[in-house]
């Protein structure tokens, strides 16, 4: 089995439990993947894999080293392509389909979402790293968000006057791959390609992600 499938975030909506709870869910539409290549431990690679493609892209977008990737597997150039390492030789064959059937197949209750986060740009300390800021009053001026001391001369640097290593500072914030541990699989849509997972998953809508059979879960 191939513990994994390539997907695209649709939004989140709500269901209810037979209790009456009410559950958040994220809808993914996992899938159809195309198995684009196969590597295996005896093999050149050294090591078992297999990479899956998702979401058909024009040709006149690709590359042609990705048409003609694409083409050994008698498909069309995929936008998002990704390797799944396996602990085996999988079953599939290049040229294969890969579908949320394998979930239910599996009876898969948890899973793990592997997405990129929002990108937020440049920050200030207090939104990048919940600073308190400085004092409102009695004489600050100019300086309300400020960092405040950064200490030069830091031990680890020498005698140079360069701040300390691992400094918290303003700076780039989000669009950082980020993997969402241990998620209630809600339910499958086999029809319609779909995952309901419980909670919110990485990145916003539209974004691709990758969901696996969850590891420290079953």
């Amino acid at each position: 089995m191939i513990p994994a499938i390539l997907g695209k975030k649709v939004g989140m909506t709500q269901v209810f439990e037979p209790t009456g709870e009410r559950v958040p869910v994220t809808l993914v539409q996992a899938g159809p993947c195309v198995v684009l290549q196969i590597k295996r431990a005896d093999g050149p690679d050294g090591y078992h894999a297999v990479q899956l493609g998702f979401d058909d892209v024009k040709p006149h977008r690709a590359t042609l080293p990705e048409i003609g990737h694409c083409r050994k597997a008698q498909t069309a150039p995929k936008r998002y392509v990704r390797e799944i390492r396996l602990d085996g030789p999988v079953d599939k064959s290049v040229g294969d389909t890969v579908t949320v059937d394998l979930f239910q197949q599996a009876e898969v209750k948890f899973v793990d979402v592997i997405g990129v986060t929002k990108g937020k740009g440049f920050q200030g300390v207090m939104k990048r790293w919940g600073f308190g800021g400085q004092p409102a009053s009695h004489g600050t001026e100019r300086k309300h968000r400020s960092p405040g001391s950064i200490s030069g001369r830091a031990a680890n640097r020498g005698t140079s006057g360069a701040g300390k290593k691992g400094r918290r500072m303003a700076g780039h914030m989000g669009h950082a791959r980020r993997t969402i541990l241990s998620q209630a699989l809600v339910g499958v849509d086999a029809e319609q390609n779909l995952l309901l997972i419980r909670g919110a998953v990485p990145g916003p809508t539209g974004g691709y992600v990758i969901v696996r059979q969850a590891v420290k879960r079953s």
